[in-house]
């Protein structure tokens, strides 16, 4: 009963299913709320580097219309700050050990023990794909 990467732990701490948070404590990817002016609905998303540059998540794709940025701060930062408020513990990791490097590398740094089981196919379908970055490849990149 685990969930790892991004998009899964991040969607496993909104639905209270998360007892226990790992967090590498140096993680590189920023939270964003991003709300669109003329609907007015905010979403949250959770991008590294590469994708901060591409304007695709700050656009309105139907529109073309220029999204508002919210709030932008590191996950990491917003993680210690708000798990509390999603009943989970946090624990976090440092890449200088064996085991730490292999978690930072093989499950993106991020990752939860689990209350209860959930479905991991209606978390996926939550979240954006990429959202582990356009070169990532679970099967590749996992150590």
């Amino acid at each position: 009963m685990i969930v790892f990467g991004v998009a899964d732990s991040m969607k496993a701490m909104e639905m209270s299913a998360v007892e226990k948070i790992l967090l590498y404590d140096e993680i590189e990817i920023m939270r964003y709320e991003i709300k669109n002016p003329v609907k007015g609905d905010i979403r949250v998303h959770y991008l590294n580097k590469t994708q901060e540059a591409d304007p695709k998540y700050f656009k309105d794709q139907e529109t073309g219309i220029d999204l508002e940025i919210v709030a932008c701060e590191p996950l990491g930062d917003w993680l210690c700050v708000n798990y509390q408020n999603f009943g989970a513990k946090i624990e976090l990791i440092t890449d200088k050990t064996q085991e730490g490097f292999q978690f930072v590398k093989g499950f993106g740094g991020i990752g939860a023990m689990l209350r209860y089981k959930i479905d991991i196919d209606e978390i996926a379908d939550a979240y954006d794909e990429n959202i582990g970055g356009e070169d990532f490849d679970a099967d590749e990149d996992f150590i």
